[in-house]
């Protein structure tokens, strides 16, 4: 504390890093401060590799008056982290590490840097068709319940899964990848910022007065080139 005032971002994360993390191998600053979107109640993310760790952790503490969320690995987990995030198409990891200020490196992140840069570059793997067809008919299925239900707590709770359908399926058709509350949107918007307009203008008035078309209209334009709606013929493990 500097006269009562709280430490920058900076400044608590250099003194945690040495304080708890003194011999780690590098460190990295990441997260909402890092990009200029920090709100009252961001915290910091740090990101800390250590050679000598038997294995990977992740804690929450508050230190210097800031809420602290560390992310801690040695020089294989995070690789191991890194396949994972890539499998579900939502790369936390590779974002922190390729976001991240360097605080402290011995001079391994450099290449691990450049790693996550790559990934993110690259995208996720693509989806087989049969993949495709298996999320039109989910989402057309999502599309009819919502239009059907009458009952304004159940519309609610799938209008929220539709949604997260959507937003899955437009990034994955694209070769982008996806992204979970926050970055939902935030990862709309890194693909397209007119579409993601209109999917929040969509559910926007739906949550606000109750009607669905706007909804109705951008599903149907999401499926359309992919043969729209799919209920009818649709088969999973079928010989």
């Amino acid at each position: 504390m500097k006269n009562g005032q709280r430490l920058s971002a900076l400044e608590a994360a250099k003194k945690f890093i040495e304080e708890y993390f003194p011999t780690c191998d590098a460190a990295l600053l990441a997260g909402s401060v890092v990009r200029g979107e920090a709100t009252a109640t961001s915290d910091l993310d740090i990101v800390i590799f250590n050679e000598s760790l038997p294995n990977c952790y992740r804690e929450s503490m508050v230190v210097f008056d800031w809420p602290i969320e560390v992310f801690v690995h040695n020089l294989t987990t995070y690789k191991q982290y890194i396949e994972s995030d890539k499998k579900r198409a939502r790369p936390s990891l590779p974002r922190m590490v390729t976001e991240g200020i360097v605080m402290k490196d011995n001079g391994r992140l450099i290449e691990i840097k450049k790693e996550a840069k790559a990934l993110l570059a690259k995208g996720p793997d693509k989806w087989s068709a049969q993949t495709i067809q298996m999320k039109l008919y989910f989402i057309t299925d999502t599309l009819d319940d919502f239009l059907g239900a009458t009952d304004r707590a159940e519309e609610i709770f799938i209008a929220n899964a539709l949604a997260e359908h959507i937003h899955e399926f437009v990034l994955r058709t694209n070769n982008q990848w996806v992204g979970s509350s926050k970055w939902v949107i935030r990862a709309l918007k890194q693909y397209d910022e007119a579409f993601t307009a209109s999917f929040i203008d969509a559910f926007d008035s739906f949550y606000k007065t109750g009607e669905k078309s706007k909804v109705e209209i951008l599903v149907d334009a999401v499926l359309a080139p992919y043969g729209g709606r799919l209920f009818a013929g649709f088969s999973i493990g079928k010989n």
